[in-house]
């Protein structure tokens, strides 16, 4: 199934995980994946690593989900520090194995201040190769309802998101907490002739300190409210909060037309079990 079949068919929700990187890590996925599988998202991801730091178990676990769950799921591919051939090698073997849908993403420089030798600079041209596969990838691309973090000013990152964008099949965001910023990326982006689907992408967050260093590398504001929330709480009312402020995104988004969600489940069952549960009837 492609992605963005079922995202026309829509509403959808989604969920996001990551690879594990050691066995307790990975107890705690198998756990997740157990609890909301059968919830029935309408389709999964799975992250890449920066620089292609978790290329295989990326590729093992989206190839292995994709083939044992009854929806699909994408892989996410970053193009920083890789040549066409490795890209593309990937992408044969992505469609060998039954997996059709690519998140294409430009991904981080090197942490370090080093630059990251490879055939990309943008991950517009990511997306082009991608395209230009013959498996007919069903191809998405990251959006910054905030700007991206290295945009130079608003202007310019709508411009390059909609060029991006138009080669593309639909958008997921990043991470973000004001509806107001999600529905004025949708209408930059209409009125520069782009009208694919953009994904909002919601994140029950589990803690302060793994939230503030989240959002202080991608430029995302926090409410004044939820960080004296969060400066007060203890771990388990972090978590209740993460639930509460995530499940009252959702509603207003879906509301204000989102054509669905797509939950960061941080490799954890428990909130978003909690957030498909708080969801008001209705609300597919």
């Amino acid at each position: 199934m492609r992605v963005s079949d079922i995202i026309a068919a829509g509403p959808t929700w989604s969920i996001e995980f990551f690879p594990p990187r050691d066995e307790e890590a990975d107890n705690r996925f198998e756990a997740a994946l157990t609890a909301l599988a059968p919830l029935g998202p309408s389709f999964a991801s799975v992250t890449y690593g920066a620089l292609g730091s978790t290329k295989d178990r990326t590729r093992d676990l989206v190839v292995r989900m994709n083939a044992d769950l009854p929806f699909p799921t994408m892989a996410h591919l970053t193009c920083v520090g890789h040549t066409r051939a490795e890209i593309t090698s990937l992408l044969d073997d992505y469609a060998r194995l039954g997996v059709l849908n690519i998140l294409a993403l430009g991904g981080d420089p090197p942490a370090d201040g080093s630059v990251a030798h490879g055939d990309f600079r943008h991950a517009s041209e990511l997306v082009e190769l991608v395209r230009a596969h013959p498996a007919d990838f069903s191809v998405g691309v990251a959006a910054h309802p905030e700007l991206h973090p290295r945009s130079r000013d608003r202007e310019t990152d709508r411009r390059h998101l909609a060029a991006k964008l138009r080669i593309a099949d639909f958008a997921i965001t990043q991470f973000f907490f004001s509806v107001d910023d999600y529905l004025g990326l949708v209408d930059d982006l209409q009125r520069l002739g782009c009208d694919r689907p953009v994904i909002p992408g919601v994140m029950p967050f589990v803690g302060a300190a793994g939230l503030y260093r989240m959002a202080k590398i991608n430029r995302t504001h926090i409410p004044g409210e939820i960080r004296a929330a969060l400066d007060a709480a203890d771990p388990d009312e972090a978590v209740e909060i993460g639930i509460d402020v995530a499940t009252a995104l959702t509603q207003r988004l879906l509301a204000a037309g989102a054509p669905g969600v797509h939950l960061y489940t941080l490799n954890r069952g428990h909130s978003v079990r909690r957030i498909r549960e708080n969801l008001r009837p209705g609300v597919t």
